[in-house]
């Protein structure tokens, strides 16, 4: 299966213009057992209420009737779950789309069958979804963007609700870029029209790709693509007067500008660019900043205390200098996530206080870990300190309401912590260190 799909990815970068007009026979039956294998059987079950468990009773004569569903083109998928977890931050919350297990199967099929075949083809400023690449290297690029090149204006840009207004037929205009194989097309299409079943009823969708299901990803970095990423690339670039940076990570994406002219015509445009394609930029969230090594002494000279600030992949980015007085750009997590991760650590402290002391513990130094791998780069290691520091407290306070009379006092709290330590944060990324794989961007 390897095999085939490095031939794929081998033709597709030979040929950038070539289109592949037979996918459909690599949905068989050895790929899907693997993809059934492989899927994790801890996650929430779709309509069907089907599990990895439950599936793989009868594997071999599901995996069966599933290639022959293919074959016969009867598969029709399953409409997606749909729930609603908090947003970050504010009181809204943001809808899932949960796929049956068996349509996760082929799901996760044809994203590799897309991955391998787009691979080649996506641009150096696209990092989400992407393997070899993480939230990490779009951070350390676009941080050589602002200090080492000529970076005076960014372009904190966001599009409103995007996997929900993703259109269906531009999304197919996109795939025929480089597909051929209408038995492979019309599983994604059906994938796409599958609609939703909320409180028992059943939603149709002519637009948006369910936000949570494994096809997605690869999906919206396909759309975006050919919507942004080639458009900056070919167009806006060459009309810049000065350099030009873009780096996105799914749909959250920044772009850096030498001159406010061009960062002016580039908002203009970008308005007009997503409404050719039925995505509407939220205007409240994007804004054209001064940033840069100048931006200090142009604050100074307008009155203003300090430069803007703008936030990217859960940091806060801000203009400092080093301890040489050297222009640097500096992250801390934003407030936003901070505060909406200690409400949830607060949610389940609450809920769980009554269980044993040892399982509490060792689930928040679990989630601390996750915490630090993530939050614990460069210039962010006191923030995260203030983050454990908060955690603490939220313990010291739900602990001592196991029983009606306070467990501890600060003390016994401390001494309490010393059998059942909190991991300390250190740094886990470097900023500054780039890998021989994202050398060549630059």
């Amino acid at each position: 299966m390897t095999t085939k799909l490095g031939g794929i990815a081998e033709l597709a970068k030979e040929n950038p213009k070539m289109k592949f007009t037979s996918l459909a026979h690599l949905l068989d039956e050895e790929s899907l057992k693997r993809c059934h294998f492989e899927l994790a059987g801890n996650k929430a079950t779709g309509v069907d209420q089907i599990t990895k468990a439950e599936y793989a009773k009868e594997r071999d004569q599901n995996i069966d009737e599933l290639v022959q569903r293919l074959k016969r083109k009867s598969y029709r998928p399953q409409p997606a779950k749909r729930v609603y977890i908090d947003k970050p931050g504010s009181n809204k919350k943001r809808p899932l789309g949960i796929p049956s297990y068996e349509d996760k199967i082929v799901q996760r099929r044809i994203a590799e069958i897309l991955n391998s075949i787009y691979e080649n083809d996506f641009l150096d400023s696209s990092f989400g979804f992407r393997p070899g690449r993480n939230c990490h290297d779009a951070l350390k690029i676009l941080n050589v963007y602002m200090e080492k090149r000529y970076t005076n204006y960014v372009v904190d840009a966001d599009i409103k609700g995007f996997f929900d207004n993703v259109d269906h037929n531009w999304m197919m205009a996109f795939l025929e870029h480089r597909i051929n194989d209408p038995s492979f097309l019309r599983i994604i299409t059906r994938f796409l029209k599958a609609g939703y079943m909320e409180e028992g009823k059943y939603l149709q969708s002519d637009k948006g790709t369910p936000q949570g299901g494994l096809i997605s990803p690869i999906l919206a970095n396909v759309y975006l693509h050919y919507v942004l990423d080639l458009w900056f690339e070919v167009v806006v670039r060459k009309q810049c007067k000065g350099q030009a940076y873009m780096v996105r990570y799914a749909d959250d994406f920044v772009c850096c500008f030498q001159y406010q002219r061009d960062a002016e015509n580039f908002y203009k445009a970008l308005g007009k660019r997503l409404k050719k394609f039925n995505l509407e930029m939220a205007e409240d969230k994007t804004k054209i900043i001064p940033f840069g090594r100048f931006a200090k002494e142009n604050c100074k000279r307008k009155g203003q205390s300090k430069p803007s600030t703008f936030d990217f992949l859960g940091f806060t980015h801000y203009c400092c200098e080093s301890r040489n007085g050297k222009f640097r750009v500096k992250r801390k997590t934003s407030r936003k996530k901070m505060q909406a991760k200690l409400t949830k650590c607060k949610e389940w402290v609450k809920i769980n206080r009554n269980k044993d002391v040892e399982f509490i513990m060792n689930r928040m130094s679990r989630s601390l870990t996750g915490y630090y791998n993530y939050y614990c780069i460069t210039d962010n290691i006191r923030t995260v300190d203030v983050y454990r520091y908060q955690v603490t407290r939220i313990l010291f306070k739900w602990l001592n309401r196991r029983s009606q009379k306070k467990s501890f006092d600060w003390d016994k709290f401390n001494l309490f912590l010393r059998k059942f330590p909190l991991p300390k944060p250190r740094v886990k990324v470097n900023i500054y260190n780039l890998r021989s794989e994202l050398s060549y961007i630059l």
